[in-house]
């Protein structure tokens, strides 16, 4: 993102970045509810991007650190690494993407630990000064933020586990003017349950059943020391529900169900000799604002309820080789109107699972991943090109 202008202007897109959390537009009556660091909510791998921008209630794999943590004790494979790179406003500029690499490995049959890292990059920022009739180039400035997270999982049950995590975010979006570089940071503690059942039968097909919670990023707000505002961080719980529907041994379809609500004050509207001035959310601690965010919708239930989006995924698998997949993603228009439909495919390549998925916004609100194609990567590292190798020489005598 290159600003070929005054710094001021530079100054200022961060500045936006930073106070559109506290504030809406003062003509504008919707009480969308905007936080810091808004990345944490981006979708970080292509297979649940391609069902609706899901994933707490569906088969675990290498990306499960971002949906649910608790689902890794249910996966087949012991360790697994995923790498992923979203571009994000494509339509618009190069160089603003999220990159993201996950890591888990299981301890044995009742324990796992996860690890993953995401980079976000706001792209280049190009400062020049006017100076005696002459545009001078002043250098640039890359805006970042940043999450390093941790998580252990325990068995609880045959069909039930637990997951715990940390997050460690920092948001770099300061320009160095006057020698004040500092960041913002925060931690997050997240809570994460996961059921599997065992397979039973219905309507003559073998089911399986999933239902999952995550309560995420729960922690401090960041303070910018810019206004003595403060942002609260994406705390968000997620919960959802799924079927595998086993047509026999070789096709199975998904159907997955999820709900997200943000646990952040809905903004209220804010009066200055009783003129209307906008909204903004109440300056509390992090902790009141995830209770009353259940119950301090100025519009009580109605609009307490359209604060949940609703995501509705598919996705049929031939032989665990491959995989193609659909889902809808819904938010009320008053809350910032999201919707779209997703489509994507997987191809597993001997330890190698390749995924795609592609957006289009049924919505009048752009989407900033409209018409972007995104891949993700994951690889099963308890598997080996050598070991294969030998498999198949092995198969051949």
């Amino acid at each position: 993102m290159i600003v070929k202008q005054s710094s001021f202007i530079g100054i200022w897109i961060l500045f936006f970045f930073i106070k559109g959390s506290f504030y809406s537009n003062a003509q504008n009556s919707n009480r969308v509810i905007i936080t810091g660091v808004p990345f944490l909510m981006i979708t970080p791998d292509a297979r649940a991007a391609g069902m609706g921008e899901l994933g707490v209630a569906t088969p675990p794999d290498a990306y499960s650190q971002h949906w649910n943590p608790a689902k890794y004790i249910f996966a087949e494979s012991k360790k697994m690494l995923g790498l992923s790179y979203t571009p994000y406003l494509s339509n618009l500029v190069n160089d603003i993407f999220l990159g993201n690499i996950n890591y888990y490995k299981k301890l044995n049959e009742r324990s796992s630990w996860a690890t993953s890292f995401k980079y976000f990059s706001l792209g280049d920022i190009q400062f020049n000064e006017l100076i005696g009739g002459s545009i001078v180039d002043q250098g640039f400035e890359r805006p970042t933020e940043l999450t390093l997270d941790i998580s252990y999982a325990l068995k609880l049950s045959e069909t039930f586990s637990m997951a715990v995590g940390t997050r460690y975010i920092r948001s770099d979006l300061k320009i160095a003017t006057d020698g004040d570089t500092s960041s913002a940071n925060s931690l997050g503690i997240d809570i994460s349950g996961f059921y599997q059942s065992n397979i039973f039968k219905l309507s003559n097909k073998n089911i399986v059943f999933r239902s999952g919670f995550n309560i995420s990023n729960l922690g401090p707000r960041l303070d910018y020391e810019i206004g003595g505002q403060k942002n609260f961080i994406p705390s968000n719980l997620r919960t959802g529900f799924g079927l595998d529907l086993f047509f026999d041994d070789i096709n199975v379809l998904g159907i997955y169900l999820e709900f997200n609500k943000l646990l952040v004050p809905t903004p209220q509207a804010i009066y200055e000799n009783s003129i209307f001035q906008g909204y903004r959310q109440p300056d509390i601690d992090f902790l009141k604002g995830a209770f009353d965010s259940f119950s301090d919708a100025p519009g009580g239930l109605k609009e307490e309820l359209s604060e949940i989006t609703v995501a509705l995924g598919f996705e049929y698998r031939f032989q665990e080789s491959f995989a193609i997949r659909t889902g809808y993603f819904n938010e009320s228009k008053e809350k910032g109107s999201r919707r779209y439909l997703t489509m994507g495919a997987g191809f597993n390549i001997n330890f190698l699972n390749v995924d795609i998925s592609y957006l289009f916004s049924t919505s009048n609100v752009r989407n900033p991943l409209e018409n972007t194609i995104r891949f993700s990567l994951s690889l099963d590292l308890e598997k080996s090109v050598p070991d294969l190798q030998l498999t198949e020489v092995s198969e051949g005598l």
